[in-house]
């Protein structure tokens, strides 16, 4: 991505995400960053640790989910809720995709009793 991000023209059409599924990768936001995409998104899914003191200065958009299938690992709510502080602290838009699990039929997609589907500004009307 950083290779490219300065070899070509970015329409304002492309949106450049990447995953960041555990506090390991975090470096990649800070690749994500220096690519002049119009919109700039993470998708923390599978979500399989924390990501504690996430930095979401300007990103766009947050996708969390739990992994799924029958090898899943479980996804700690207190994950999900330290990404979701985050975004409201950052005004950062947040997507909740599915808790995940062995059967994610059985698990759902709310949080705190809410679904949410919140979509960058630029784009949700």
């Amino acid at each position: 991505m950083l290779a490219l991000a300065s070899k070509i023209e970015w329409p304002r059409n492309v949106w450049m995400g990447v995953s960041v599924e555990d506090s390991r990768v975090l470096s990649r936001i800070d690749d994500l960053r220096r690519v002049p995409a119009e919109i700039r998104f993470l998708s923390c899914e599978p979500l399989i640790g924390p990501l504690t003191r996430i930095d979401l200065t300007n990103i766009h958009w947050v996708i969390v989910g739990g992994e799924s299938g029958p090898f899943a690992r479980p996804m700690n709510i207190e994950w999900v809720r330290e990404i979701f502080r985050a975004c409201r602290k950052a005004d950062v838009p947040f997507f909740f995709k599915q808790w995940g699990g062995v059967r994610k039929d059985l698990t759902g997609r709310k949080l705190g009793g809410r679904t949410y589907d919140e979509m960058p500004a630029r784009v949700a009307a």
